[in-house]
């Protein structure tokens, strides 16, 4: 038998390569995460996202405090905790989720917004008034998310609680300049929002954005005084690619009362609610309730909404909440075993209208040297089927 000439030998390992290439090009194209690249068969798919960004500190010291100095001391920490934190280095992890998976719309839950001003006591009686912008994570989130190109643009933000309060952040005891606190060199407020983002040049319209706060709200004992705790909701109508109009409604519900976030997880249903649209609805969010990972009265919250005829359109498998540490930092005590329950849900009114396709949990890893979020992320690609 002949031999093969030389050059054709050379030739044929770029001939079986460009072979190869082209052989694996459709596959390479269903693989990306992206929901158009996915859209084939009947109806149309759409990729949404439900994401809590995490506050950056656990509040619950200043909470408990019984005392003014209880106080000031656990609003430091408090401080301290968001610093170490470092949400500019988490946008970067939680970009690439959103990145990598491309949804179109994306539930966004605790985006949180730290701002600072003088030491005093009166923004607890007279409302915030401290304007020094330290930490804006909405903004940190959309430098990530744009960088060279707008690829999200915020749809609708909605303001949740915002409490500013006196902070002995540099631990030195009697630096401050009110002597009523002495220990406090600084205000610290916290703005809570919810928002809603939408991916920009991709076929994916919205229209009539809404947002509200709940009626029934947690009133946290702060001090000897009562202060409500404002959660609520952020919605908009949307079409995606030819897809049918639809309500698009993100949510993030009492975390510490189980009969409190019961109750509002009624007024997302009840008539007039932002669940109560002509459209066909899906609701996104951290619901900090589920009716099998979780026990007892935190599961209420999540029965009233599928007895109003809520079906779940996402997985489980992983869990995806939540690091028990309130540092992020890798070897701050989390672990991905703390995942072990599910809070963060993508659900549907109409389930013959709306099928699960795919769905996948982000960040369960830490990258950059921190966790993303203390919750993990939730995607799912839902088939509109007209």
């Amino acid at each position: 038998m002949n031999r093969p000439h030389a050059t054709a030998r050379r030739l044929l390992p770029a001939v079986l390569s460009a072979l190869i290439a082209l052989l694996l090009l459709p596959a390479l194209a269903a693989a990306k995460h992206g929901a158009e690249h996915r859209d084939h068969g009947k109806g149309k798919v759409v990729g949404v996202m439900t994401r809590n960004l995490y506050l950056g500190a656990n509040l619950e010291p200043a909470l408990a405090a019984k005392d003014l100095n209880e106080f000031v001391a656990a609003n430091g920490q408090i401080l301290r905790e968001v610093t170490a934190n470092d949400f500019p280095t988490r946008a970067k992890g939680l970009a690439n989720e959103i990145l990598e998976q491309e949804p179109d719309l994306v539930g966004l839950q605790e985006v949180a917004l730290w701002r600072t001003g003088p030491p005093s006591l009166a923004p607890l009686q007279t409302g915030p008034s401290a304007t020094t912008v330290r930490y804006d994570y909405l903004q940190e989130l959309l430098a990530e998310l744009n960088q060279g190109k707008q690829t999200y643009e915020v749809v609708v933000v909605q303001n949740e609680f915002d409490l500013e309060a006196p902070a002995d952040e540099n631990e030195v005891a009697g630096d401050g300049p009110n002597p009523a606190i002495a220990n406090a060199e600084i205000n610290g407020r916290l703005t809570m929002r919810d928002v809603i983002l939408a991916r920009k040049g991709h076929g994916v319209h919205t229209w009539n954005p809404q947002g509200g706060n709940f009626q029934t709200l947690l009133p946290a004992p702060i001090l000897g005084a009562t202060v409500p705790i404002k959660r609520g909701w952020t919605a908009t109508d949307a079409k995606v690619r030819g897809s049918h109009p639809f309500r698009f409604v993100n949510t993030h519900l009492e975390a510490f009362e189980p009969n409190v976030r019961a109750a509002q997880a009624a007024e997302l249903v009840a008539p007039g609610g932002p669940l109560s649209s002509e459209l066909p609805v899906v609701l996104v969010g951290d619901l900090n309730s589920d009716d099998d990972t979780v026990t007892g009265p935190d599961r209420l919250a999540y029965e009233v909404l599928l007895a109003a005829g809520m079906v779940e359109r996402s997985t489980n498998n992983p869990l995806s909440c939540c690091l028990e540490s309130s540092l992020l930092a890798v070897g701050g005590g989390g672990s991905e075993a703390d995942f072990d329950h599910q809070v963060d849900h993508i659900m549907t009114r109409d389930p013959s209208r709306i099928t699960l396709q795919s769905s996948a949990v982000t960040g369960l890893q830490p990258v950059n040297g921190f966790w993303d979020s203390d919750h993990a992320g939730l995607f799912s690609a839902l088939r509109f089927i007209h």
